[in-house]
């Protein structure tokens, strides 16, 4: 008669502990395929347990495999082939690369994150209350699959009051960020076409496309953008671009290279522009630069844009415009997927947008990151490095360019800097390639503590020396 100690049974219940007992003996061969097992009854006199105990040990071992039963014959043991225990093993050190812990920077310039300070946390919270309390039944219906209808009209009305953009709700498409959408539309458009990604530009681009094994070409720049005969060298048929304010190198396409591309995409079928507007909202002087898809003619802009970036780094909800020429297709092939952001996000958003408060933040935000820039530039200014700086893409965006004239080797004004706390990030790392530029550096100011300016740029001169 097999018997277990069931006097320290842990957290377990004393059904679980004896289940465990029993599947543990069947894993290391005590108990053989084929032995049958005491009855319930018996079993449960030899333990000094309720027969109930047993019953349900048995009952989860029968759901799991481990044993089955025989009408009016009883409990058997089941040939669960071989089955290796893992418990008292130890795992080996270093069996799993876990990330580093985050160094505390003292200025960390890599970093995108917004401010505690910035969310607008007293409203966002009153509007999920609210629509809590007047949205219970839309809460708990299912979400279509390019988001819902309110959050989505709304999002048009606000392009067309923001960006003089003209599109019906049904052409956005909603999603937990745009790495999702991209995979969203590689699928749309096809893994057997050429994509092309901005060089220098956004590296994730080319892990995601080649997580999905599509073919992608890395496409030059000049001083104005994108070089188009290359599209045509490489045959290119979809390219990513961010023309209103290019990362990293802050450039402004102007309207001559835009009329050449929208040319370039209406030259040959299935030929899209992606248009990456991620931060359009954040122009810190003058008017929005109009978007490559109020341009077109064509129907071939599939137009991208977050609200990481106006709300916060960890908000996932981001959208894009699809050609009315492909809204069919998408629902046709694709309606299948749910929509990947929660209906409470989606109604708490909707609101914030209809009642004007997404209006009111994204100001607030351009006077925070305005006179931000402006401090860091005149620290600048005021530092030893003034006469050995060059600042370019200023004028957008949460980044601009800081050129810096030394003898030190680029490797070596990284190591430095980072001994002094200071993260650097230089534009040779966002090159496919060999990178014509050297000391440049791609400046993300938003979650930098403004009043460390002095010192921080007192850190970088020392680097450099």
């Amino acid at each position: 008669m097999i018997t277990y100690n069931l006097m320290d049974t842990g957290t377990d219940s004393l059904y679980e502990h004896l289940c465990k007992c029993i599947k543990k003996d069947i894993i290391q061969g005590n108990l053989m395929p084929g032995e049958k097992l005491p009855s319930k009854r018996v079993f449960a006199s030899n333990l000094g347990v309720s027969v109930i105990t047993v019953e349900n040990a048995y009952a989860q071992l029968v759901a799991e495999g481990y044993i089955y039963s025989m009408p009016k014959k009883g409990f058997y043991i089941a040939d669960v082939g071989v089955l290796k225990t893992r418990e008292h093993e130890m795992i080996p050190e270093k069996a799993v690369s876990l990330p580093k812990k985050e160094i505390a920077w003292f200025a960390d310039f890599s970093s995108n994150q917004t401010s505690s300070e910035l969310f607008p946390f007293t409203i966002w919270s009153r509007g999920v209350r609210e629509i809590l309390s007047d949205s219970r039944v839309e809460l708990m219906k299912n979400s279509p699959c390019g988001g819902i209808s309110d959050l989505r009209e709304n999002i048009a009305r606000y392009l067309w009051d923001f960006r003089g953009m003209s599109v019906r709700s049904e052409q956005i498409i909603v999603g937990a960020g745009t790495e999702y959408l991209y995979g969203l539309l590689i699928q749309l458009l096809g893994n057997d076409k050429v994509y092309g990604v901005e060089n220098p530009g956004y590296r994730k681009l080319e892990k995601i496309y080649g997580s999905y094994g599509v073919p992608c070409e890395w496409i030059s720049m000049d001083e104005v953008g994108i070089r188009v005969e290359e599209l045509e060298e490489k045959n290119v048929d979809i390219i990513h671009i961010t023309p209103s304010h290019q990362y990293p190198t802050g450039i402004v396409m102007p309207v001559s290279r835009r009329s050449e591309l929208l040319q370039w995409a209406a030259d040959k079928e299935e030929r899209y522009i992606i248009e990456d507007d991620y931060d359009s909202e954040l122009r810190l002087s003058g008017q929005p630069i109009p978007t490559l898809q109020g341009m077109d003619v064509s129907d071939n802009i599939i137009y991208m844009n977050t609200f990481t970036k106006t709300l916060c780094s960890t908000v996932r909800i981001s959208y894009m415009i699809l050609p009315e020429k492909l809204v069919p297709r998408f629902y046709r092939q694709l309606s299948f997927y749910s929509c990947t952001v929660s209906n409470f996000e989606q109604y708490t958003l909707s609101r914030f947008i209809e009642e004007g408060k997404f209006e009111t933040h994204v100001n607030r935000l351009r006077n925070h990151y305005r006179k931000k820039r402006d401090l860091l530039l005149e620290a600048l200014k005021r530092s030893r490095l003034k006469d050995r700086v060059t600042v370019s893409g200023e004028e957008a965006g949460l980044h601009f360019l800081m050129h810096i004239r030394t003898e030190v080797p680029e490797e070596q004004v990284i190591e430095k800097a980072r001994k002094r706390g200071i993260r650097l990030v230089p534009l040779s790392s966002y090159y496919y390639g060999n990178a014509k530029e050297q000391n440049v550096y791609v400046m993300n100011y938003s979650s930098i503590d403004i009043d460390r300016a002095d010192e921080i740029m007192e850190r970088i001169c020392v680097s450099c020396e």
